[in-house]
């Protein structure tokens, strides 16, 4: 069995986005940059559906 690294960035940051809510972690716990791919996906599993869906996009008046 292979040991991976704490520093290791995850495989698949959708999976870790779920575990960290599955785990009672804040949203705010995310690891990933601002605006990065990776980031936006953590937020997706975070929230269980994906980021073009997000109900928290700025409003903008027409």
């Amino acid at each position: 069995m292979s040991q991976t690294s704490l520093h290791d960035p995850p495989a698949d940051p959708i999976a870790e986005g779920a575990r960290a809510r599955a785990q009672g972690r804040p949203k705010d716990a995310c690891p990933y940059s601002a605006n990065s791919p990776a980031r936006l996906a953590w937020f997706e599993g975070y929230d269980g559906a994906p980021i073009e869906r997000m109900p928290d996009l700025p409003v903008t008046k027409r």
